[in-house]
């Protein structure tokens, strides 16, 4: 029989050290250490398994944002709930969808036929000119290469995206993305409670103010990006069609598009111009040369500036790594995501920064010296 201030354990189990008692201060610390980058390795690792998901994640959020936006801008003028609003700027979206389509649809299909055969014997005429300068090219050569840069491309890409995106294919994918963007659209604040929840206590204040101000950061990021679209556009049609250059209209939508990515998306589209340009006379290619510049212009002091004093002032060469990384790693998905989401780390990262500063204890004051 024990006293009163015995263990019910005869043995004394409970008194004695157990396998993961560590009674070395040192070696727990170390060991403490040792456990967080064994943590932090297995969540890389399973943020590269489902890399490709989780970018399909945020292309939703990305989707969120734009129905935000205009959900939010009707609100200054429709005093109607979220659920409304919400649905008013879908039926707007796919009135217009189907207004392009059934107004220049045809027209647009036919130019996009006709298109590849346009750039192909511009393709011919610029090798034959660079024969006559001495370049000796062939285009069994060029399309040798090509293929080499092709395959080259395709051995870095990882096993998991090659799965995933022949799994689910392009339109798939793009299904998933607005069904996602729908539902984090309808009830943001629900989602955003709910990543919020499965974070300590102490830190779900910061992420909160982290996530409004990412999301007021993407909406305006988005908001100037549809700006420039719509303005880089509309100004290639016209100047293409006063000119008489052929394919205006399948131009202008194309460099409208382009116009969601810096950098490479103005790239492919001015080449474009500039061989359809070329195509027609010498005096036009010289024109669409112009055009370009003239769009160069007016996305680089105008519209370029305005985005960056209102969201996230990003360096274009950190755009363009990041465009190229993401472009080789999950394609054309990863290339159009790229500069919201380089945007959406440099807020998290100087948010973070800001938390610690705050965090940091000041240093006393030295006594002064006798």
């Amino acid at each position: 029989m024990s006293g009163s201030g015995g263990s019910d354990d005869p043995t004394g189990h409970e008194n004695r050290a157990g396998p993961t008692d560590i009674a070395d201060p040192l070696i727990r610390t170390e060991a403490r250490k040792a456990f967080v980058w064994i943590g932090m390795t297995a969540l890389f690792a399973l943020v590269v398994f489902l890399s490709q998901s989780l970018l399909v994640i945020f292309g939703g959020v990305v989707v969120a944002a734009l129905i935000d936006g205009g959900a939010r801008l009707i609100g200054k003028v429709l005093k109607i709930p979220r659920g409304w609003r919400v649905g008013l700027v879908l039926v707007l979206t796919l009135a217009f969808a189907i207004w392009m389509v059934h107004f220049a649809g045809s027209q647009i299909a036919a130019q996009a036929a006709e298109l590849p055969a346009t750039i192909e014997s511009q393709f011919h005429r610029g090798l034959l000119w660079l024969q006559r300068h001495g370049l000796m090219l062939r285009v069994t050569d060029v399309r040798s290469i090509a293929q080499e840069a092709i395959s080259g491309v395709g051995g870095g890409i990882g096993q998991v995206t090659r799965m995933v995106g022949g799994l689910i294919g392009g339109l798939t994918t793009l299904f998933l993305i607005l069904v996602l963007g729908i539902y984090f659209a309808l009830e943001p604040r629900l989602y955003r409670r709910g990543v919020g929840w499965m974070l300590p206590q102490e830190r779900r204040g910061h992420f909160e103010a982290t996530a409004e101000v990412m999301g007021q950061a993407l909406r305006r990021l988005l908001f100037g990006r549809m700006i420039g679209m719509t303005v880089e556009g509309l100004f290639t049609f016209c100047m293409l069609e006063i000119y008489g250059v052929p394919m205006a209209t399948l131009l202008g939508l194309i460099t409208g598009l382009l116009a969601f990515m810096p950098n490479i998306g103005a790239l492919i589209s001015g080449l474009l111009m500039i061989l359809v340009g070329f195509s027609g006379s010498y005096e036009m290619g010289l024109y669409t040369i112009f055009v370009y510049l003239m769009i160069h212009l007016i996305d680089g002091y105008l519209i370029v500036p305005l985005i960056a004093r209102k969201t996230v002032d990003l360096p274009p060469a950190l755009v363009l790594a990041a465009q190229l990384i993401m472009g080789v790693l999950f394609g054309l998905l990863g290339l159009v995501l790229a500069d919201p989401l380089v945007a959406m780390i440099k807020i998290w990262l100087e948010r973070q920064a800001a938390r610690n500063d705050d965090l940091t204890p000041a240093s006393p004051e030295q006594p002064p010296s006798l």
